[in-house]
């Protein structure tokens, strides 16, 4: 009898059952339930069924790496760009070509090399939607983007109604016939494009550490982002404008990575 008078469940604890007894007990089945057999078809128990299903990989991220070359000078930095993007685990560059506006014939006359099919024309600016951050690559026509170029972010329209670029991270890589022609300014000019996309403008500022101060030979590239000097047409890029390239698709793919981070 307890201390209120009244009376109070036992508060003591059942003997555990022997191990053998709670064996039994696991595998007592009701009479009218038929034990399973391997062969009887009996679905697996709801947990069972979830814990079989395989898990999801995670997609790879994406970075487009969209460019005009007319003499192939923006193409050289682009594909160096691209083996750094993809040394980054998780991540997968893309090239793609803008249209070009000029005319087979005018091509002829300027001494264009014809381009490499193996690198596909972007077949419509809504495809830019599907990737997770962009590299945009031209040369410079004074100190501003090519037409080329201009004419597809003018295209662009329906992205930027939607909104559909914002948050996107962006980086530029330019080329200039000149060492005062617009490494700088090319890149600074562009930037108002992102701007109206929402997108977010990533230089690579001094990352690339030494190379970034070399003065023993000419280098185009600037903290905008990397650059080639391609004089007359005829002049190739450098294995440091190779290099800065190859660095600045490594670092914006590591951006795109820490970004996509929930």
């Amino acid at each position: 009898m307890g201390k209120g008078g009244g009376c109070v469940p036992s508060k003591k604890k059942l003997p555990k059952r022997t191990t053998a007894a709670a064996a039994d007990d696991d595998h007592e089945l009701p009479e009218s339930t038929p034990p399973a057999t391997e062969n009887s078809g009996a679905a697996a128990p709801e947990d069972e069924a979830v814990a079989t299903i395989p898990p999801e990989h995670p997609r790879n991220l994406r970075l487009f790496i969209v460019f005009y070359s007319m003499y192939g000078h923006v193409e050289g930095l682009a594909r160096r760009m691209k083996r750094g993007a993809d040394s980054v685990a998780g991540v997968e560059a893309v090239l793609y070509r803008v249209p070009e506006t000029l005319t087979d014939e005018a091509l002829v006359k300027m001494r264009a090399p014809p381009k490499d099919d193996s690198i596909p024309e972007i077949a419509s600016p809504e495809d830019l939607s599907g990737a997770d951050g962009f590299l945009f690559g031209f040369p410079t026509r004074y100190g501003c983007m090519a037409a080329q170029m201009k004419a597809f972010f003018d295209s662009t329209g329906q992205l930027w109604k939607e909104q559909k670029l914002a948050g996107k991270p962006a980086g530029f890589f330019v080329s200039t016939g000149t060492q005062g022609g617009g490494q700088e300014t090319t890149a600074w000019t562009a930037i108002t494009q992102l701007a109206h996309h929402g997108m977010l403008f990533v230089p690579i500022g001094y990352t690339f550490g030494a190379g970034m101060f070399r003065m023993d030979s000419i280098r185009g590239g600037s903290p905008y982002g990397a650059g080639v000097f391609a004089g007359d047409g005829t002049r190739e890029p450098s294995e440091t404008e190779l290099a800065l390239a190859e660095h600045q698709g490594k670092y914006m793919a590591a951006i795109v990575k820490r970004i996509a981070q929930p």
